[in-house]
Formats: structure tokens, C-alpha cells, sequence
């Protein structure tokens, strides 16, 4: 890299490790553990770049594993107790607490800057801001892709036969399909369709607000049913299968207004939805926001930031241990393998 290049990259390492308490030698030289107010701040960087990780819980955690914290309110407390026969009042914790638990995967977040970026973003005065942006700004979707794609956490990942992350962790798709089979639908028993389940003219259900209307009203417990800031979490794909059409209207039948108005109030079964970059295409889940959490082992948060000049780059290497939970299953349904049938 270009001497002035060198000369602010120094710098930035030295930034780093001045935050995390290490010597620059360190910082450059060896794994070093990321201090926790540090961590805080770099998770809230973290979700200023992906809107759907301001809407869920990060949290950091002691253990590698154990029981689900429960941040959601899982039950009532209102009751009456009949005390003059002799009866005593009880207090109900309305935290969830169904017994779920959480294992943290370590996940490496190893990215590489080559040295001709470098010398470009060293022409810039926010060149320190660039560096981390772009380190954040990945890590950010790759945890959300790892989230509705994860199944598996192998020892040995294999970007090129899982391009969506399926083999880093498991996310929280997989985490309704083994541990809420009673309220993940994957197919219809003597559907239109084996293996699917479908809407349409010839499908299990006439549009896919009847489906989720259904799922909603099925799959979920009927305290669950009604809860305030109930979604549906979908991808595009669905919600073109929905909108598409209007969107295609000509001007006249439908104005540009009230084009803007229908896709801004956009709906599934009474729902509100939220779109999700890297969702499955033939997929939704009903759940709330504060319900999906990702938790990362405190003080387990590791960095290397090495000089590479046999490879002309700069590499940070940053490895966390992970979970993906869900809070309470009572609260979460799932519908995928879906599929439009107008034959």
C-alpha cells in the first residue's frame, strides 16, 4: 500500500486497540477480545445499517448455552383468588419461559481489504469510517441471511454449496421446523398439490390472504391470535404474487397515488408484513418483531487485524459465538413450500 495509505491504516489499528485496551502490536499481531461497551457500540452501528436488526433483539449473554432469556410476555397475570376460603395469591411471571434453549455456534467474519481499495478510500477523510461501513455493513446481512436460511452449523462451511449461509448456523426458520413442528405447515394432507401448499383458482386456498387469515387462526394458540404487533415476515416474491397486478395497472384504472397508498399499507390476512432481504421466496412466518432475537457470548468477541503483504490486503479477522432464537413458539407460525395453482 502507498505510504499514506500505510500511514492511516496505522492509525486505524491503533484507534482499535487503544478502544479494546491493547497495545497496537497486539491488535496486529494477535487475537484480542473485543470489550464489551465497544461490542455494544459496533451492534448498534450494526443495526443503523439493516433496518430488520433495529426491529428484533441482539443481546449478549454470559454462557455459551443455556435456557432463552423469554423477553416476550408469554402470559396473563390477571386472576382472582379466594382468599377467605383459605387460598393464597400467587404472582405469575408473564415472561416467555417455555423451556426453549440457545447454543452459541462460534462464526467467523473474516473480511479482506485489498490494498488498491485502501489507497483509494485513503484519498477520503472518513477513511476509517469506510473500513468499518463496510466491515458492518456485511456482517449485518450475512447475519440476517444466516437467520432465514441457517440449518445447519458445520465445522467446515462451504460458501459455494451454500451461497445463502445454510451451514454457518441455525437460523430461525430451522429452529420452527424441529423444535414447533406443530405449528410449521409445509404441506397440505390431501392437498392439490403433494409436497405444497397452495392458493389460487385450483389451490388449498383461494388467495394468500385466506392462507395466512388461516394460519393465523390454526397454528397459532388463541391467546396468541390477537397479540399486539403481530407481522407477517415475507419476501418479495409473495407479496408480487399479491400486488403485482395492481402495480400493472394502467393510469386511469388506478392512480399513481393510490398506487403508493395500497403498496405502503401492504397486507397479508389482515397483517401487517415486513419485508425481509434474503427471505425465502415460497415461505412467511407469523410472529412478532421482539420475538426474534439473536444473543452473542460476552466477552468471546475476538479480532485480529493483520497486514497481509504477500497477499496485497489487509485481513480483519473477527470471529463471535452466536444463537438464533425465538423467544416463545407460542407466538411464531410458520408456511412454506408455497405455490400458486391456476390450472
Amino acid at each position: 500500500m502507498k505510504p499514506v495509505t500505510l500511514e492511516r491504516f496505522t492509525a486505524y489499528v491503533g484507534h482499535m486497540a487503544d478502544l479494546n485496551g491493547v497495545s497496537p502490536e497486539i491488535a496486529a499481531t494477535k487475537k484480542f477480545t473485543v470489550q464489551p461497551s465497544v461490542q455494544q457500540t459496533l451492534v448498534s452501528r450494526m443495526q443503523e445499517t439493516a433496518d430488520f436488526l433495529k426491529l428484533i433483539n441482539i443481546i449478549p449473554v454470559d454462557d455459551q448455552s443455556g435456557e432463552a432469556l423469554g423477553l416476550g410476555i408469554g402470559s396473563t397475570v390477571a386472576g382472582r383468588t379466594n382468599t377467605a376460603g383459605g387460598n393464597r395469591r400467587k404472582g405469575i411471571d408473564p415472561t416467555a419461559m417455555d423451556g426453549s434453549r440457545y447454543d452459541c455456534k462460534q462464526t467467523n467474519f473474516d473480511t479482506a481489504l485489498r490494498y488498491d481499495k485502501l489507497d483509494m478510500w485513503a484519498k477520503f477523510p472518513d477513511f476509517e469510517t469506510r473500513i468499518r461501513d463496510q466491515i458492518i455493513t456485511r456482517q449485518a446481512l450475512d447475519r440476517i441471511m444466516i437467520g432465514f436460511n441457517g440449518v445447519s452449523a458445520e465445522v467446515e462451511t462451504d460458501r459455494v454449496e451454500n451461497p445463502l449461509l445454510q451451514d454457518v448456523n441455525i437460523g430461525w426458520l430451522q429452529k420452527l421446523r424441529t423444535e414447533n413442528t406443530k405449528r410449521a405447515l409445509s404441506a397440505i394432507e390431501g392437498g392439490k398439490v403433494a409436497g405444497k401448499v397452495t392458493f389460487g383458482t385450483n389451490g388449498d386456498f383461494t388467495n394468500l390472504d385466506a392462507m395466512v387469515y388461516r394460519a393465523k387462526s390454526t397454528l397459532l394458540p388463541s391467546w396468541a391470535r390477537n397479540a399486539p404487533g403481530l407481522v407477517v415476515i415475507v419476501g418479495d416474491e409473495l407479496l408480487v404474487d399479491k400486488y403485482g397486478a395492481i402495480m400493472d395497472r394502467t393510469e386511469g384504472s388506478l392512480d399513481t397515488l393510490a398506487k403508493a397508498a395500497v403498496m405502503a399499507e401492504k397486507q397479508l390476512g389482515g397483517l401487517p408484513t415486513v419485508r425481509v432481504p434474503y427471505f425465502p421466496e415460497d415461505a412467511f412466518v407469523i410472529t412478532t418483531l421482539d420475538n426474534l432475537s439473536i444473543y452473542y457470548q460476552e466477552d468471546k468477541v475476538r479480532r485480529l487485524i493483520r497486514d497481509e503483504p504477500d497477499l496485497d490486503q489487509v485481513t480483519d479477522y473477527q470471529s463471535s459465538n452466536e444463537a438464533y432464537v425465538v423467544e416463545d413458539y407460542s407466538f411464531a407460525c410458520m408456511v412454506e413450500n408455497i405455490a400458486e395453482n391456476n390450472a
